[in-house]
């Protein structure tokens, strides 16, 4: 049974108390991951040693100098014999705030949980703060190193949905780049062909903005205006089970809910990205993916219809063996099959099959289970200009220093 949409423990007054107190809770229950926040804590002290080293030592040498020429011109040594404490003085007193500035930060990340933890709660879902590596197999999960989700918020009715946000990153050095993504995973309890849909509204100057590249000769355009909001990739043969699973009442409902989303179905889930956090204490944005999942979430049953006519068992003969039922030609769905046939696997067997049993199982196809890649030209395309660019400089100058030479 559904609750109604409550956002009101996302914007609630949280007391610095309540917040150390349910970060305990999460410490104590095991829910709160070894290193919670180090990264945060790390932050601030840089921050907040940088602040010390430099504006502390211009405030100090400032009243330091003060002092000394105070001192001078009263003629008192006791006050001019100060002005080298001063700094140091100022410098212990300032360092002395980084506990403080540590402890308010760890109980506004607290506030956060606390908030989040109870908005789940309200909404007929629970909450965990963190989760490295999640076990899903959506695209953004295999990139990079560290990574970690965030901010969980999962239900279990009517079906399984997380809500979260996600990092990695990628590159070393001085090339390293984070990544930040949030994510909704709808579980579905049939396993479908690999599709992506592409969503043309968040692309770059430079195309895509998806984390991986997909050949082009498994694109394929749809009817109506759903191709100005999506790109859809599915795998070379799995044209007609596309066209089976987004009809135009579910390819409406893509386009008036989920435009400025990418979506991603694999194995057995769906997945909503986005290249922002999901998971945040704006209830507009909350609103906007339970609206998403929402208007989806029924038509689930009818892709769940689906079957992959490839995994139909190949005629066979011999003793005890069961004459395969052809399938008809059309859409992928359950297999149908003419009276002659139902009555040669009937005759086969001292009992008559369950009509299900004459339908392929649950499951995909090795050709349909994951899109073939391809390489990111445009982003080659780009690098080799800016190489090009930045290389064409040195040689001028390299072909006028030979021709001055040679006068």
């Amino acid at each position: 049974m559904s609750v109604p949409f409550d956002p009101r423990p996302l914007l609630e007054p949280v007391s610095p108390a309540t917040a150390r107190a349910f970060r305990k809770q999460l410490a104590d229950s095991g829910r709160l991951p070894g290193g919670s926040g180090t990264a945060g804590v790390i932050i601030a002290i840089v921050v907040i040693v940088f602040v010390v080293l430099v504006f502390g030592g211009v405030l100090s040498a400032i009243i330091g100098g003060l002092v000394f020429a105070v001192g001078t011109q009263s003629g008192s040594g006791a006050v001019v014999s100060l002005a080298p404490v001063i700094p140091l003085v100022i410098i212990i007193a300032l360092a002395a705030l980084i506990p403080f500035f540590v402890r308010r930060q760890r109980a506004a990340q607290a506030a956060v949980w606390y908030r989040l933890d109870r908005f789940a709660r309200a909404n007929g879902m629970s909450f965990e703060p963190q989760r490295p590596q999640p076990p899903l197999p959506g695209m953004i999960f295999s990139q990079g190193s560290g990574r970690m989700a965030s901010n969980l918020v999962r239900g279990d009715q009517p079906r399984f949905v997380e809500f979260a946000n996600y990092r990695y990153t990628t590159g070393s050095g001085k090339n390293q780049q984070t990544h930040t993504w949030g994510y909704v995973a709808v579980h579905l309890s049939t396993p479908l062909p690999h599709i992506v849909l592409d969503a043309l509204g968040n692309n770059g100057l430079f195309g895509s903005n998806l984390p991986v590249a997909f050949d082009r000769d498994q694109h394929l355009s749809l009817e109506g205006d759903f191709d100005r909001y999506f790109r859809l990739y599915c795998p070379r043969g799995y044209e007609r089970d596309a066209l089976y699973l987004f009809t135009p009442d579910i390819m409406a409902r893509f386009v008036d809910n989920a435009a400025a989303l990418d979506v991603e179905i694999v194995d057995d889930w769906l997945f909503f990205y986005g290249k922002r956090d999901f998971s945040t204490l704006d209830p507009a944005t909350w609103s906007w993916l339970f609206g998403a999942v929402g208007a989806m979430i029924d038509k689930f049953a009818q892709w769940e219809r689906w079957r992959d006519d490839r995994l139909a068992p190949p005629a066979a003969s011999g003793v005890g063996a069961v004459p395969a039922v052809q399938a008809q030609p059309g859409p992928a769905g359950p297999a149908t099959a003419g009276p002659g046939a139902a009555a040669g696997a009937a005759s086969a067997l001292p009992v008559t099959p369950p009509p299900g049993l004459l339908r392929p199982p649950p499951g995909v196809a090795a050709p349909g289970q994951r899109l073939k890649k391809s390489v990111p030209w445009m982003a080659v395309v780009v690098v080799l200009l800016i190489v090009t660019v930045g290389a064409i400089g040195p040689v001028i100058a390299f072909i006028g220093g030979l021709f001055a030479a040679m006068r």
